[in-house]
This record gives C-alpha cells, sequence and structure tokens, in this order.
C-alpha cells in the first residue's frame, strides 16, 4: 500500500469517525425532542443533520478513491449499495425532522392564540384552541415514530458496513 492510500485511508477513517457518529447521534435524539415540544432544539438537529449527511458523502467518496475501480469485490459493492440506501433513508429522516418542527411551531402557535373575550362569539374557536393545547403531545407523532425507526436501520446499515469493512 503506498503513501498515498495510507493517506486515503486515513481520511475514509477520519471521515467516518467524525461525520457519521454525530449525524448518529442527532438523528436518533430527534424523536425525544419532538415529544418534548422542543423546537429550537429539533431545528439545531435538523441542520446538524444536514451537515453531517452532506459530510457523509467525504466517507463514501475516499472510499472509491480507495477501491480503485475494484468493484466486482461482494463486499466492497455489497457496501456501497448499503451506504446509498443509508443516504437516501437519511434524505427523509431530514425532512420528517423540518416537518416535525413545522408542526410543533403551528401548534405552538396555536395553543399560545389569546382566548377570545366573552361575547365576542366563537366558541367553536376556544374549543378549537384547548383541544390543540389538549392533544399537544399527538402533534408530529408519526414523523417522530418515523424518525425512530429509520434512524435506528440507518444506523444498523453502518454496523453492517463496518463489519464488512473489518471481514474484508
Amino acid at each position: 500500500m503506498s503513501s498515498s492510500d495510507h493517506l486515503l485511508l486515513i481520511l475514509h477513517i477520519g471521515f467516518a469517525i467524525f461525520t457519521l457518529g454525530p449525524l448518529t447521534a442527532a438523528t436518533m435524539s430527534a424523536p425525544r425532542y419532538i415529544r418534548k415540544g422542543d423546537v429550537p432544539v429539533l431545528r439545531f438537529l435538523t441542520r446538524t443533520t444536514r451537515i453531517y449527511w452532506l459530510g457523509t458523502l467525504g466517507v463514501f467518496l475516499f472510499g472509491l478513491f480507495l477501491a480503485k475501480g475494484h468493484f466486482a469485490q461482494v463486499w466492497l459493492t455489497a457496501s456501497m449499495t448499503l451506504f446509498v440506501v443509508a443516504f437516501v433513508l437519511l434524505i427523509i429522516v431530514e425532512r420528517d425532522m423540518r416537518k416535525a418542527a413545522d408542526l410543533l411551531d403551528v401548534a405552538a402557535a396555536g395553543a399560545a392564540a389569546p382566548e377570545p373575550a366573552e361575547g365576542e362569539g366563537a366558541p367553536a374557536a376556544s374549543t378549537a384552541s384547548a383541544t390543540a393545547v389538549k392533544t399537544g403531545e399527538d402533534v408530529a407523532q408519526v414523523q417522530r415514530g418515523r424518525i425512530a425507526a429509520i434512524s435506528g436501520v440507518v444506523a444498523l446499515l453502518w454496523i453492517v458496513i463496518l463489519v464488512l469493512m473489518v471481514w474484508h
């Protein structure tokens, strides 16, 4: 292995450590903050996911450079395929995180709306705001579940890729 190959290997492993770890931590902690309704933290986690998700391209590119066109090896093809699958799943996770933050913002705005004064009518409006406050925990429940499930699958994909790399 030449010195340039050693440098590529160091960069590949460095990118993997410093992007995949924080990315996995950010995506797996998002459901907790959706459940708490903490929109600023959720927006931070969404931005963190987007940055590290794009950074994972470095892992893939340095891996491609290390492969030097020997894509006929099963472990290499499987690793690259799993990486692409994980990358696409992270697109879905990041989208759901943004949507959950938007839904929580709308729910918070609805819960903070002032109650109509007595005699100004619209008992339905007060009922709607009471319902919004009452079901505040149910906001973005679909996104929370999907983020949790897909994040777990992505973490398992990273582990399978790691096992394939070490096994080789």
